[in-house]
C-alpha cells in the first residue's frame, strides 16, 4: 500500500516519536516543512516562509496528502495557506485568525457566550495611554498576537501599567507586522476594519483554577475530548503542571463542554482540533474564558497517551487526511498524566546538563516519565525563545501514575536526577523546590 505523505510545519525531534506512533502511522510518511527556527526566531515574514514552504512541496516527488501543524503563529496560519493551494483538508484562514487575534476573538466570544471578562483596547500612540474605560485593575495587557506569554504582563495600577505599555509598544511589530500582512488577506467586519495586528489588549484579571479544554471539528459538528487542570507555582502566573483528566466535579466539566462548542461555532472552524483555555472560580462559579487556540496543544500529547492510549497528535491527522478522529478514551497505562515546567524564576547560566544517554538511563529508572531539558550546557537563560515575562522553562518533564501524589514523586525524583544547576547573573533566581 502507497504511503500518505504528511508535511509537518516545524516538526521536531520532540515531536517526530509521538507522530510515528500514533494508529496507523506505519501507512504514514512524515515531511519535516521548515524548521523551528525559521519559524519563531528573529522578524517573521509569512509571505517569505510560505515561498520556502512551496519551494520544499513543489520539489517533491509524489502525492502531498495532507500539510499539519502544531505549533502558533505563523504556522497556524501558513497550514490553512498552504492547504488552499496545495488542495489538502485544513479549516478556512479566517477562523484561524478569529481565534488567534485575542480583541476579534472577544468580539466574536460576546455574540454567544457570557463566559469572559471585561476587556478593551489600549491605544499605543497615545502620549497618555489609558485603561480601557469599565476595564478595573488587576488586569493583563497583552498584544493582539505573541507567542507563549510573551509581552503579557499583568498589572496592578497606573504605574505597572505605563511599564507595560511601553514593553509592549518595543516589542509589539515583530509578530504584529506579520500579522498585519495575514489580515490584508482577508475580508474583515466592520468592527475589525480598522484594528490591525498590532494592538493591544486589556483585560481584568480572572481568578480560580486554569482548565483547557481540547477538541475538534470534523463535518460541522464539534467534540471536546479532554479537559485538563493547569496548575501554577504559588503567588505566580506561571505554570507548574497541566493534568489529566480534570477534577473539577461533573457540571463543570459539563459546562466547559458546552460553552466550547457554542464558541467554536460561532468562529466557523471545520475539520481541525483546538484548545481553550478557562478559569474557573469554584468560590462564585464562575467560568471565564482566557483564549482560544486554533491548534491542539503539542505538549499535551503524552498525557492523552499516557491515560488514553492515543495521543492528540492522531485527531489532526486524521482530520487533515478526511477521516473520523474518534478513539475511545481511558485506554492508557495510567490514571492520571502529567506534564511539569520545571521553571528558574531569575537569568543565570545552567551547568551540568545531562546527555541524551544520562536522561535515557532517568527514564529507564522511573517508569511513566519523559524528560526535555530545554537550555544546552552553559546558556544563559535569558537567551532562550518562547519565554515568559517571569519565568524560565529549563525542563519540561511528562510523568504518568495512578494519582495526584505519584505524579508528584515521579517529578521530583527527575528534578533531582537531572541535578542541574545554575550561575545567578539576575536577583530572585530560585528553582522548582518552591512549588
Amino acid at each position: 500500500m502507497e504511503k500518505k505523505n504528511i508535511f509537518v510545519l516545524g516538526l521536531d525531534e520532540a515531536n517526530l516519536p509521538t507522530l510515528q506512533n500514533v494508529p496507523g502511522a506505519e501507512s504514514y510518511r512524515f515531511h519535516p516543512l521548515l524548521s523551528i527556527e525559521e519559524l519563531q526566531e528573529g522578524e517573521v515574514s509569512v509571505a517569505d516562509l510560505a515561498d520556502r514552504a512551496r519551494s520544499v512541496l513543489d520539489a517533491h516527488d509524489g502525492s502531498i496528502d495532507a500539510i499539519v501543524g502544531y505549533w502558533d503563529f505563523p504556522v497556524s496560519t501558513l497550514v490553512p495557506i498552504l492547504g488552499q493551494e496545495y488542495g489538502t483538508r485544513t479549516t478556512s484562514l479566517e477562523s484561524v485568525v478569529k481565534c488567534e487575534h485575542k480583541y476579534w476573538s472577544r468580539l466574536e466570544q460576546q455574540k454567544v457566550i457570557d463566559d469572559y471578562p471585561r476587556f478593551g483596547r489600549v491605544d499605543l500612540d497615545s502620549d497618555d495611554p489609558q485603561p480601557p474605560e469599565g476595564v478595573r485593575f488587576p488586569m493583563w495587557l497583552k498584544p493582539a498576537l505573541s507567542y507563549s506569554s510573551e509581552l503579557a504582563f499583568g498589572v496592578s495600577d497606573m504605574t505597572e501599567f505605563r511599564a507595560a505599555v511601553d514593553e509592549i509598544r518595543a516589542g509589539i511589530a515583530r509578530v504584529g507586522r506579520p500579522f498585519d500582512a495575514i489580515l490584508d488577506r482577508l475580508d474583515l467586519p466592520p468592527e475589525m476594519a480598522d484594528v490591525g495586528g498590532q494592538v493591544c489588549l486589556a483585560e481584568e484579571a480572572m481568578n480560580g483554577i486554569q482548565v483547557a479544554v481540547e477538541g475538534y471539528v470534523h463535518d460541522g459538528e464539534v467534540t471536546v475530548y479532554g479537559v485538563l487542570d493547569s496548575i501554577n507555582y504559588p503567588d505566580s502566573p506561571c505554570f507548574l503542571r497541566h493534568q489529566y483528566p480534570s477534577t473539577l466535579p461533573p457540571p463543570v466539566v459539563a459546562r466547559l463542554h458546552e460553552t466550547s462548542k457554542r464558541t467554536m461555532r460561532r468562529i466557523g472552524m471545520d475539520e481541525a482540533t483546538f484548545s481553550i483555555e478557562y478559569f474557573y472560580d469554584p468560590s462564585t462559579g464562575d467560568v471565564k474564558l482566557l483564549e482560544i487556540n486554533p491548534r491542539h496543544s503539542q505538549s499535551h500529547a503524552e498525557l492523552f497517551e499516557y491515560v488514553d492510549g492515543v495521543a492528540n497528535h492522531h485527531r489532526m491527522i486524521s482530520l487533515a487526511l478526511g477521516q473520523d478522529p474518534r478513539v475511545k478514551g481511558g485506554r492508557g497505562d495510567y490514571r492520571m498524566a502529567a506534564k511539569w515546567y520545571y521553571r528558574w524564576f531569575g537569568d543565570g547560566a545552567v551547568h551540568q546538563v545531562p546527555g541524551p544517554e544520562e536522561i535515557a538511563a532517568i527514564e529507564r529508572e522511573i517508569p511513566g516519565v519523559r524528560i526535555d531539558v530545554v537550555p544546552e550546557e552553559g546558556q544563559k537563560l535569558s537567551s532562550l525563545s518562547g519565554q515568559d515575562s517571569y519565568s524560565y522553562e529549563v525542563a519540561h518533564i511528562f510523568t504518568g501514575g495512578d494519582d495526584e501524589q505519584d505524579l508528584r514523586r515521579k517529578f521530583d525524583r527527575c528534578v533531582a536526577a537531572l541535578g542541574l544547576t545554575f550561575d545567578d547573573t539576575a536577583p530572585g533566581g530560585r528553582d522548582r523546590k518552591s512549588a
